[in-house]
């Protein structure tokens, strides 16, 4: 203890020594501030008389070699990263479904019996207080719907953050949590550039389409979401790809939404719609013709909807219907 003591105060002078008045470390040689970390971390020398102030630092990778991805991952002794997507963001283990031994034998009925017991308990010390079952069952809630609407991983990651920032801020208080982590969903989709309408979301959602607006608006002010308005050419591909229509018919409805958006028609305009609309005047345009009806079923408005927007939009692009 005593020689950790002493080596400990020796380091401490030695940095003092290397440490200039106004706190900038210089060489005790030359007295010169040019101070150089080599490649790989592990020594800092001087750049003009070559001393070298620190060497052997300590190396925190693995001790084993490997030279492909396959090797590394079987190598590796650590566990699956951790997730938001999970309340207790995945670091507590979890006994397996399987009435196996290690062996990969039948237990017995006794033992069956037991592990049931030990899971069953185990889940219910998963969660200490009603607000980490209030956070389980409200991220259960969005990993199926995010699943439903088939949005990446990164989109859930985002939602569970935002429901984590509400459930901190005390936003949930005379809220239903089914609506709530649906607003967290929808605001994640937007702030992820894969936006989802609002009644996409409501289609897979056990609260209507009212209250998840009422509380998005909410959430986004009370956690300052800034939330720009949503681009329709971001619907674009994903409408043309269930209607099958080709490339051609892609890019023409893009240059449609530029072109009229540039003149202010877009203001005010529900973003699906003025797609919608887009993508029915390019299909007529590349001779891929789509009936309102598809186009409008795709979408999730009305033939009402697209049959406006589409009179604005090649009256503003100078054509003829």
């Amino acid at each position: 203890m005593e020689r950790l003591t002493r080596q400990k105060e020796r380091e401490d002078e030695t940095e003092d020594e290397t440490t200039g008045q106004e706190g900038v470390r210089t060489c005790p040689e030359c007295d010169s501030t040019s101070l150089t970390r080599s490649s790989d971390e592990s020594e800092i020398s001087c750049e003009d008389c070559g001393l070298i102030l620190e060497e052997e630092t300590i190396d925190r990778g693995p001790e084993w070699r490997a030279f492909n991805a396959a090797e590394r991952d079987s190598k590796s002794r650590v566990g699956a990263p951790t997730t938001q997507t999970m309340h207790d963001k995945g670091l507590t283990t979890t006994i397996d479904w399987k009435d196996q031994d290690a062996y990969g034998r039948s237990l017995s009925s006794e033992k069956r019996t037991q592990m049931n017991r030990l899971r069953k308990w185990q889940e219910r010390i998963r969660t200490k207080d009603a607000g980490e079952r209030n956070l389980q069952f409200a991220l259960s809630e969005t990993d199926r719907m995010a699943s439903a609407l088939g949005v990446p991983r990164s989109v859930r990651e985002v939602a569970s953050v935002l429901y984590r920032r509400a459930l901190d801020e005390d936003l949930i208080r005379g809220r239903s949590i089914e609506g709530v982590a649906t607003s967290t969903l929808y605001a994640a989709c937007r702030m992820e550039g894969i936006p989802r309408s609002l009644d996409e979301i409501a289609a897979v959602s056990r609260v209507d389409r009212m209250e998840i607006g009422r509380t998005y608006r909410y959430i986004s002010q009370e956690l300052s979401l800034e939330m720009e308005p949503v681009d329709p050419k971001k619907y674009v591909p994903r409408f043309c790809s269930e209607l099958e229509l080709p490339e051609e018919v892609q890019a023409k409805a893009n240059e449609i939404i530029d072109t009229t958006a540039e003149k202010g028609l877009l203001s005010g305009k529900s973003p699906t719609g003025y797609a919608a609309a887009a993508i029915y005047a390019a299909s007529l345009l590349c001779n891929s013709k789509k009936t309102q009806r598809e186009v409008a079923d795709v979408a999730q408005v009305t033939e009402v909807t697209i049959r406006n927007r589409y009179q604005e939009q090649i009256a503003a692009m100078g054509i003829h219907s």
